[in-house]
């Protein structure tokens, strides 16, 4: 890589970073995840190890969320920045450090300078990316560990070149790919893709038995001690691996038109035009076409791989092993939902990873037809070269056109989920602030409760498991165990956004939760009910 180049990746880096600050002005944004990883990260640095803490009841170790991201936020936290405060610092780190890990990509792929930069621009001027980032989730740092593990990958396969030139260079690089492909997982379960990603490309690229045993063996070495520490921690702890019941979820219709409508939103952010193609169905063909298309190629890839490596050039490791991934990572997602976790939907954070690794082949591909053009005759070189450019600008066009919108949008909010004024200025929440720390608080947002109280809530009963997607025999045990602590002022009843509280609940109607109840303050859509 030039100077020239890795100065140009360095600033663009510093603009995603700074970008990401400026539209964060009232802090990172807060989900219900974001719960989970902010309260376990204060969990450990409080000695109570990864645990609960914001809901009132025994603590529990927590499995359900990996702990990569929590034990980030506590390691930050031990130089005296709360993990809330924490999370934004590490979340602007890592979007200027995946944009330039993006653009190193490019650079070992294509050796191409301007490749490089377009990758890097398309993805500090994602839109869905940008939004992600400015959230606590663990989605910016998987994707850090994922850009590592597949840069590791590629300094494995330029090594293994170095050993066909009889350099008898022994490459730690598999065993870092394996680490780093075992610590995306530890902070997002998904990442058990990349582990089979990695160990099929192997097994395909490398061309005697003995050899792939052993690169496999040593990825191996990297990928197996950190999640066997983590797996056996949860059985000791909470008897199962990851708090996942294995029950039959069919994913239906609604989750797909979810995902061709986020996909719609990434392919074309202008609304008239994706309402368009989406209403004419031209939107679900390209989905399928490009689906075939990259089935096709990964086949047809996997197939010379095996049976004629030699005629299979080193450039297309990365594109290849990146087009594996998207089908590896799709079956897990896919998986997961249907036997594992029904609440899970294609939302952009889950869509990322596939994101992510369409900008990679494209900008492969128009990489590959631009230098295929140069052996053709002037005319056909010359309007070659002229579409790869102007596809490449107008992509850009495209994503600097919604990162603009997306940008202003995320700034001119005061606060984001969790972490916006609607919840830090809510009356109820200020009443709950008032209470004496043993009255008890039910609520249909615990999340929303300790981010703006500081106080641990319980979950009002619910007739179905949010996860399991089954009803839970306990549940009017569970109700008329709630109503007897309001009843006797052990405790209140807070709900918000009352609206959809019968969604947020589970319940038939509101009815259920507040008969027999007083109606201590109604405001802003908030309603908290006590002891009559």
């Amino acid at each position: 890589m030039s100077r020239s180049l890795f100065i140009a990746l360095l600033i663009i880096s510093l603009a995603a970073g700074l970008t990401l600050w400026y539209v964060t002005p009232a802090g990172i944004g807060l989900t219900n995840d974001s719960t989970a990883y902010i309260a376990g990260a204060r969990s450990i640095l409080a000695g109570t190890g990864y645990s609960d803490i914001w809901l009132d009841s025994s603590l529990e170790a927590l499995t359900h969320y990996p702990p990569l991201f929590s034990l980030t936020l506590a390691a930050i936290g031990l130089l005296g920045l709360d993990p809330l405060r924490g999370a934004r610092l590490l979340n602007i780190f890592l979007f200027a450090a995946n944009t330039g890990l993006m653009g190193l990509l490019g650079w070992k792929m294509t050796r191409s300078q301007l490749s490089s930069l377009l990758l890097a621009l398309l993805f500090a001027l994602s839109a869905p990316l940008l939004t992600i980032h400015a959230y606590a989730l663990s989605e910016p740092l998987f994707l850090f560990f994922s850009f590592l593990a597949f840069t590791f990958f590629d300094f494995a396969m330029d090594d293994r070149k170095k050993e066909r030139e009889k350099k008898n260079l022994s490459s730690p690089f598999f065993f870092l790919c394996g680490l780093a492909a075992s610590l995306a997982t530890l902070a997002r379960y998904s990442g058990l893709a990349l582990t089979a990603t990695f160990i099929l490309s192997t097994f395909l690229i490398i061309p005697t038995w003995r050899e792939k045993l052993k690169k496999i063996a040593i990825f191996l070495a990297g990928v197996i001690p950190p999640l066997a520490a983590w797996f056996i921690r949860n059985r000791l702890v909470a008897e199962s691996a990851t708090n996942r019941s294995f029950v039959f979820h069919p994913v239906l219709a609604e989750k797909t038109r979810i995902a061709i409508y986020n996909f719609s939103q990434w392919l074309m952010p202008i609304e008239t035009w994706r309402r368009g193609l989406v209403k004419s169905g031209i939107m679900e063909w390209i989905l399928i076409l490009l689906g075939a298309a990259l089935l096709i190629w990964v086949l047809s890839r996997a197939w010379a791989l095996f049976f004629r490596p030699e005629s299979v050039s080193l450039s297309t490791y990365i594109p290849f092993t990146t087009a594996l991934y998207i089908l590896g990572y799709l079956g897990a997602v896919l998986f997961s939902m249907s036997f594992f976790d029904a609440s899970t939907k294609f939302q952009p954070r889950i869509l990322s990873p596939l994101y992510i690794s369409l900008m990679v082949l494209f900008v492969f591909l128009l990489n590959r037809t631009a230098k295929a053009a140069k052996n053709a005759r002037k005319p056909i070189k010359n309007f070659a070269l002229f579409v790869c450019f102007a596809v490449g600008f107008i992509s850009l066009g495209f994503s600097t056109f919604d990162f603009r919108l997306t940008t202003l949008e995320l700034r001119s909010s005061a606060g984001l989920g969790y972490g916006s004024w609607q919840w830090r200025d809510s009356e109820v929440m200020a009443e709950l602030k008032k209470l004496p720390p043993d009255v008890a608080i039910y609520t249909n947002s615990p999340p929303a409760v300790y981010f703006v109280t500081g106080r641990a809530s319980r979950v009002v009963p619910t007739p179905v498991d949010p996860v399991d997607d089954k009803a839970r025999g306990n549940y009017q045990q569970d109700m008329a165990s709630m109503k007897a602590d309001i009843l006797t002022g052990r405790a209140v009843l807070a709900l918000f956004d009352t609206s959809s509280v019968d969604e947020s609940t589970g319940g038939d109607n509101q009815n259920e939760y507040i008969s027999g109840l007083k109606l201590l303050l109604k405001a802003q859509g908030d309603v908290l009910y006590g002891k009559p």
